[in-house]
C-alpha cells in the first residue's frame, strides 16, 4: 500500500538495501511513481468491476467470471504498491490518500453490489462495512499520539476478506457453494475481532499520549 509510512515524501527514493529493482526504474518518489500507478490502476478497475458483475442483471456466469478477474487483478496491486512503496521509499502525499480509499473502495463495491444482487446477506455487508468506517475513524482520533502498526490479524483479515467477495463474485455451485459460505464466516469473524483489537489498541495508545502529554505540561511547570 502506498499510505504505509516513510521517512519522506517527494525527492529521490533510494532503494531498500534488499530492494531487487533497478535505480533506474524507481530513481525519484514523483506523483507518477510505480506504486501510485497501481493504486490508479485500482482506483480504474472500481468502476469497471462493477459494470462487469451487473451486467445482464448480474447472473450471467461469463460476465461475473471477468468481474472476478478484475477484481483479483484489483486484489494483486493492493499487494504489489504496498511492497514497491516500502521497499523502495516510493511514499507521496497522493498515495497516502488514494491507497486506503481504493481499497476500501473495492471491497465496498463488491459488498454492496453483491448485495444488491441477493447473493449476500445486507447484514454481513453492513458488519464489514462499519468495521473499516470506525477503524478510519479510530486513525484520525489517535493519529497525534501514534501509528498503529498492521497486525498479523488484520493480514489474515484482508486475505479472508478478498477471498470470500473473489468467491461470492464467481457462479459457484455444490461444494464451493459452501466453501465460500464458511469463508466469508471466517472473514466476518476476523473482521469483529481485529476490529475490536484496534479499539482496544487505539484506547491505549491515546491515553499513554494524553499520559505523556500531561507529565510534559506539569515537567515544564516546574522548569519555570
Amino acid at each position: 500500500m502506498t499510505g504505509v509510512p516513510a521517512s519522506a515524501t517527494g525527492g529521490t527514493g533510494r532503494p531498500a538495501p534488499r530492494g531487487k529493482l533497478g535505480t533506474a526504474a524507481v530513481n525519484q518518489a514523483s506523483l507518477w511513481n510505480i506504486a501510485n500507478i497501481l493504486t490508479m490502476i485500482r482506483l480504474v478497475l472500481v468502476p469497471g468491476f462493477v459494470v462487469l458483475l451487473l451486467q445482464d442483471g448480474g447472473h450471467d456466469p461469463v460476465w461475473r467470471a471477468w468481474a472476478w478477474a478484475a477484481f483479483a487483478v484489483a486484489m494483486i496491486t493492493d499487494v504489489f504498491d504496498g511492497h514497491l512503496a516500502r521497499a523502495y521509499n516510493l511514499v507521496t502525499d497522493f498515495g497516502k490518500i488514494a491507497d486506503p480509499i481504493a481499497d476500501k473502495a473495492i471491497m465496498a463495491a463488491g459488498l454492496i453490489s453483491l448485495s444488491a444482487l441477493g447473493d449476500l446477506p445486507w447484514w454481513v455487508t453492513s458488519v464489514i462495512l462499519a468495521r473499516e468506517l470506525g477503524v478510519t475513524l479510530m486513525r484520525f482520533w489517535v493519529i497525534r499520539h501514534g501509528v498503529i502498526p498492521a497486525s498479523r490479524g488484520g493480514k489474515m483479515k484482508t486475505l479472508a476478506q478478498g477471498t470470500a467477495v473473489g468467491m461470492y463474485v464467481l457462479v459457484l455451485t455444490g461444494p464451493l457453494a459452501t466453501l465460500r459460505f464458511w469463508v466469508m464466516a471466517v472473514a466476518v469473524v476476523l473482521t469483529v475481532v481485529t476490529g475490536l483489537d484496534y479499539v482496544r489498541q487505539a484506547v491505549v495508545l491515546r491515553r499513554q499520549g494524553l499520559a505523556a502529554e500531561r507529565a510534559a505540561a506539569r515537567s515544564e511547570t516546574a522548569t519555570r
